[in-house]
This record gives structure tokens, C-alpha cells and sequence, in this order.
């Protein structure tokens, strides 16, 4: 059966130096390690038009630890959504460190350290650069843009059977739109593809691909079960259970809906880079949703799809999260939190690709613009995700 042709789109985003294309337009005071964030806060409190990202790691961490701190610092600020970055640590060494990673993208960073300083006259510096940078940002223009320059994310949270009859295979219909138009789509949630796993491996493109993702999953669990836990009540979670699903399995099986029917073309770890055109991306991460969805920031993400059947609440300080639900009670009782109901695709009121349209017509007019619940409500959460303690 040939596949539907997608509707057209009109979108127009931000053109970066290197060609990639953002769908907002943030200046990022962006703090290396705990030690900086009240710097960073104040230099944000100061200057209308930059945001800060406060964290609470960066100091003593070692190995893989670090290198993904690092990788997840710069990739934010590399993220195509941002114009122009001032990075604070406490030591210049680091600063400079996080600073390259987001400089080979070709936009203007600035970096401050604290030592031999002190708060007041870093947030001093660091102000007047964020000053040059926001009014700079201001004057940049909307252009014309495709479906194919963008690297999009999704995830599901606080799920329910709501999602797995009706939300996620509406969001997996409109994940195929957008991959045969030609974006690239994240998704990840690792231990939530528990008892579907082999659903994935059999899309994956490539053997070796299969080969990698197998060994990334076989780990994840292997780590889980190394702690000697239950994970029931944290998978599913209590409000899973709530919800009205008992096992991990079931769970798995709605999660994957959302993912569509298209090859899985890449496999990545922990917020690896991922480029426009490259089809559906899975990427290692945690299933917890604020970290998700930051990892999908740090490898490029410009827009995240969320689905939620008993209301998941999750923003982002950079990238816009649309939320999707199906759930009658939680479209009516969270009804701020929702920006695509589909209560009356659960009853058979409309079809399945009535559903993605809707979808698709939330994404058309949030890329051209149109602030997302989490946007509006403040929801920013920024989480880095943590692999074992510091030092």
C-alpha cells in the first residue's frame, strides 16, 4: 500500500553559521559546574533576552562521568536553537573546555572563570557580553525552512493503556510524516523497552547497528539488575500503575507506538550528535522525563513531541515540548498542560490520521512560533543526566 504524501508545511526558523536551523532564539549563560550558578543566575537576572541553566554538578566527577557532563554542557549550547553562549565556570581550564565543543558550530561564545575574580566582577564581564549578545540575537530574522533541516525528539511519560491504544500510535503516525519529509526524530527511554526490545533490533537498519543497540540495552538492564532492585513502582511507575498498567512489558509495547514503522538508521549513546536526514535516531537514555528530554537538547533536538496519558507536566529552558494526550480526565482536570487533545480519538471519533494531523498542526505553528504549554507555564527543567558519584 503506497504511503500517504504528506501535507505540506510552511516553517521558517534560524539559520545557524553551520547551516543548522533553530526553531527559537536564546542567548545561554550557560554555568561548567555548581560553583557558577549564581554567577550565571545573575548575569541572566540582568540581562533581558538570556537564560541561565543552573546545575548541580561539574565539580569532581571523573571518566564517562565527566566526559558526558561535558558532552551534554556543550552540546546544549551548541543546540541550533541558541544564538550565542556565555559559558562561567570556576576554572578557566574547564570553562575553556566546555566552550570549544560549542565554538566549532561557528556562533559567538564568551567565557568568564571565577577564580582569581570573584562573583562580582565575573558577573561584571560576563553581563556586558550577554548585553552584546541578546542585542545581536534580537535583530536576527525568521527565514524559510523544510521539515529536512530539523532534528526533532520525542517521549511518553506518566503513561496509561490510554497511550498505548490511542496517543502513541497517533504520535508514531506523525513521527513517519516527518521522517519521510525528511527530519531526523530521537527517541531513546532505554529500560522502557523492556519486553519489546526486539521490536526495535528488528528495525534497526544494519546488522552492526542491531549489534549496537542490543549491547546498548543488554548493558542498561545488566546495570539495573547489578543494584539487586525491584524496579516495580519505578518501572512502571506508581502513577503507570495508577494509570492502569501492571508490567514493564505492557508498558514497552504503548511506548514503542510512538516510534512509528520507519528503520532505525542511527543507534547513539548519551547525547551523542545527531544531524539533520538522518531518519529515526535511537539514542541511550534514561526513561526519566526531564533528563530525556535534556539529552535529546544536547544532541540537537529542536522541538520534543510528549505524550502523556495521566499528565506529565515537563518542559525544557531551550527547545519547545509539545504535549500530546489522549486522556479525557487529564485533557480536562490539566487542561493548561496539554497543547494537542485527542480525547475523541480514544472513543473512535476520529482516526488515527486524524490524530497525527492534529499533531502535525501543533508542530507547523510551535516551529513558526507559537509558544508551547511548558513555555508558557515556565516549565524549564534542565537535568543532567549522572552515572555514578563523584569523587
Amino acid at each position: 500500500m503506497p504511503r500517504k504524501k504528506p501535507a505540506s508545511m510552511q516553517l521558517t526558523g534560524y539559520r545557524r553559521a553551520n547551516g543548522r536551523v533553530g526553531v527559537r532564539n536564546h542567548v545561554l549563560v550557560l554555568p561548567v559546574d555548581d560553583l557558577s550558578n549564581s554567577a550565571a543566575e545573575g548575569v541572566a537576572r540582568l540581562i533581558n533576552g538570556s537564560r541561565a541553566l543552573p546545575h548541580p554538578y561539574g565539580r569532581l566527577q571523573f571518566g564517562p562521568d565527566l566526559e558526558l557532563t561535558f558532552r551534554t554542557l556543550s552540546g546544549t549550547g551548541a543546540n541550533p536553537n541558541v544564538y550565542g553562549v556565555v559559558v562561567i565556570g570556576i576554572e578557566p581550564k574547564w570553562t575553556e573546555r566546555v566552550a570549544e565543543g560549542i565554538a566549532q558550530t561557528g556562533k559567538p561564545v564568551e567565557t568568564f572563570s571565577i577564580e582569581r575574580h570573584g562573583d562580582l566582577n565575573t558577573v561584571n564581564r560576563a553581563a556586558r557580553a550577554a548585553y552584546r549578545l541578546a542585542q545581536e540575537a534580537s535583530e536576527l530574522r525568521r527565514e524559510p525552512i523544510e521539515v529536512s533541516d530539523l532534528v526533532l525528539s520525542i517521549k511518553c511519560g506518566e503513561s496509561d493503556p490510554t497511550l498505548g491504544l490511542a496517543g502513541n500510535p497517533a504520535q508514531g503516525r506523525a513521527v513517519d510524516r516527518l521522517v519521510d519529509l525528511g527530519a531526523s526524530v530521537i527517541f531513546g527511554e532505554t529500560s522502557e523497552l523492556t519486553g519489546g526490545e526486539h521490536l526495535i533490533a528488528g528495525r534497526c537498519a544494519t546488522p552492526a547497528l542491531r549489534k549496537k543497540f542490543q549491547q546498548i540495552y543488554d548493558d542498561y538492564i545488566r546495570m539495573i539488575q547489578g543494584q539487586g532492585v525491584d524496579l516495580l513502582g519505578s518501572q512502571p511507575t506508581e502513577g503507570n500503575i495508577r494509570g492502569g498498567l501492571s508490567t514493564i512489558e505492557e508498558k514497552a509495547l504503548g511506548n514503542i507506538q510512538k516510534t512509528g514503522s520507519r528503520p532505525v538508521n542511527a543507534v547513539l549513546d548519551y547525547a551523542e550528535e545527531v544531524k539533520p536526514g538522518q531518519g529515526l535516531v535511537f539514542m541511550n537514555s534514561s526513561s526519566a522525563g526531564a533528563e530525556q528530554v535534556t539529552l535529546c537538547a544536547a544532541g540537537g533536538s529542536v522541538l520534543h513531541f510528549f505524550t502523556t496519558g495521566q499528565g506529565n507536566v515537563v518542559g525544557h529552558p531551550l527547545i519547545p515540548v509539545i504535549k500530546v494526550s489522549p486522556n479525557p480526565i487529564t485533557c480536562s482536570t490539566m487542561s493548561e498542560h496539554i497543547d494537542v487533545p485527542l480525547p475523541d480519538l480514544l472513543v473512535g471519533e476520529i482516526t488515527l490520521d486524524q490524530a497525527a494531523e492534529r499533531i502535525l498542526d501543533a508542530f507547523e505553528r510551535t516551529v513558526n512560533g507559537r509558544m508551547t504549554a511548558a513555555e508558557l507555564l515556565r516549565h524549564e527543567e534542565f537535568v543532567i543526566t549522572k552515572l555514578y558519584p563523584s569523587a
